[in-house]
């Protein structure tokens, strides 16, 4: 499997490890992780709580992004060094992203963010680069 494809699986468990954070702070609530009504109880998150939910929504909106642009350059037979950083980078900033919106990082966060989704729009230009 290419290095894109791994980075493509890494990213959708990266969605999976941001929730973890989510489901701690609503078990911590007070009354415990309501799987009856997740969504509510989310609704109601506060402090890291609802930074942890904001970065887990983030990786599920950023996620079908990066795979498009993976499967573009794929599709087009683009590969090498370029397109395998750009992946690489791309699963570094999110790691990074996830880290510093946990830790209330909003200035780094956004530049992270951006470098992030500069990745994805590489990858999806890459094959006319």
């Amino acid at each position: 499997m290419s290095i894109p494809f791994w980075c493509l699986f890494i990213a959708a468990l990266l969605i999976y490890l941001a929730k973890a954070p989510v489901a701690k702070a609503m078990s911590e609530e007070g009354r415990g992780y309501d799987n009856r009504n997740p969504r509510a109880q989310q609704a109601r998150l506060s402090g890291f709580g609802a930074r942890a939910l904001a970065a887990h929504q983030n990786s599920i909106e950023i996620f079908p992004l990066f795979a498009a642009g993976v499967l573009m350059a794929h599709v087009t037979q683009t590969q090498g060094y370029f397109v395998d950083l750009l992946a690489i980078i791309f699963i570094v900033s999110r790691v990074l992203y996830l880290f510093l919106y946990w830790n209330d990082k909003p200035t780094p966060r956004s530049l992270v963010w951006v470098v992030g989704l500069a990745c994805c729009l590489l990858l999806m230009l890459s094959p006319a680069l």
